[in-house]
């Protein structure tokens, strides 16, 4: 199925209506999975024309979003990534945990952006970061599409990486399913139970009663503030 490719128009109107001029595109991966960070990537691009077949990273075959990646990393003004790991989001939950790797990403520029293209609905920076939310802005912007096959491609290297080094991960198939559920993964737990790697505080583990026992219940005046405040309206 064909699909409209990224353009800048938002950046565009940000340009006009707010003066930016350096803007950049933020978005994350891992988000639903049940094991390892997510990962956010910002990245600049100016004005100019992408990589031949840029859009979301989902939209993408494995494949063909590695060599994407290594051309946009060349392409871009200018990318960075933050990670926020399975033990903060434990602690925080997925709101402030998001915030803490965008945060970490946009810091890590080599220039501060004047405005944000956040891609969804819900702004989980805020202040002071001036932000347009745009739902499926990882299909529509090019700084966002940018974003979101760079951080795609870095994460599911990060978990397989992780699989061939911790020989006890290799079990739960991190280098096929990156830490999400799938068959592998939800059969390993089940017998296993959840490695060094997983996400405590998640859902999955009430469906295994003999691991239940090992689930982290966030206490964080912060984290319980913002969950609470439906910034993230999905289930895990």
């Amino acid at each position: 199925m064909p699909y409209e490719p990224p353009t800048h128009t938002v950046e565009r109107s940000l340009r006009a209506t707010t003066g930016a001029k350096i803007i950049a595109g933020v978005d994350e991966v891992g988000r639903g999975a049940w094991a390892g960070p997510v990962t956010v990537c910002a990245a600049v691009t100016g004005l100019r024309r992408p990589p031949e077949g840029l859009t979301d990273s989902k939209l993408i075959t494995p494949k063909r979003r590695t060599v994407l990646a290594a051309e946009l990393e060349k392409w871009v003004t200018a990318y960075a990534l933050g990670d926020a790991s399975h033990e903060e989001i434990d602690e925080l939950g997925m709101t402030a945990a998001l915030r803490l790797a965008a945060v970490r990403a946009l810091d890590a520029l080599p220039v501060r952006p004047d405005a944000v293209i956040l891609d969804g609905k819900h702004d989980y920076l805020g202040s002071p970061w001036k932000v347009r939310t745009v739902i499926k802005g990882d299909q529509s912007c090019i700084a966002v599409a940018a974003a979101s096959v760079i951080a795609k491609v870095r994460r599911d290297a990060m978990m397989a990486e992780l699989a061939s080094e911790a020989g006890e991960c290799a079990a739960y198939g991190f280098g096929a399913n990156a830490g999400y559920p799938s068959p592998v993964h939800k059969a390993a737990l089940a017998e296993l139970g959840p490695s060094a790697y997983h996400r405590l505080s998640w859902a999955y583990l009430d469906a295994l009663p003999q691991w239940r026992h090992l689930k982290k219940i966030r206490i964080s005046a912060e984290a319980v503030a913002l969950e609470s405040g439906g910034q993230l309206g999905f289930d895990f």
